[in-house]
């Protein structure tokens, strides 16, 4: 008899604010697929968290990307 540790690959992606619903849902579906691939894991035991982050808590080069109007 074969004993498999149960897999639950974890997935933590920090995004600037703003994209759509839609947007998130694909990308949560895109790395979770990757995951199954890459781990072998059954897709039930798969999380993907997206933690949407404020434009003005997101420095590039020096400055803020609300302040670059991004």
């Amino acid at each position: 008899m074969v004993v498999r540790k149960a897999h639950m690959p974890f997935a933590q992606i920090y995004m600037m604010e703003g994209r759509t619903e839609e947007q998130k849902r694909a990308v949560i579906e895109k790395v979770s697929a990757a995951l199954v691939e890459a781990t072998g894991a059954p897709i039930a035991n798969v999380r993907v968290w997206i933690q949407d982050v404020p434009k003005e808590n997101w420095g590039i080069a020096g400055v803020s990307a609300k302040d670059m109007g991004r």
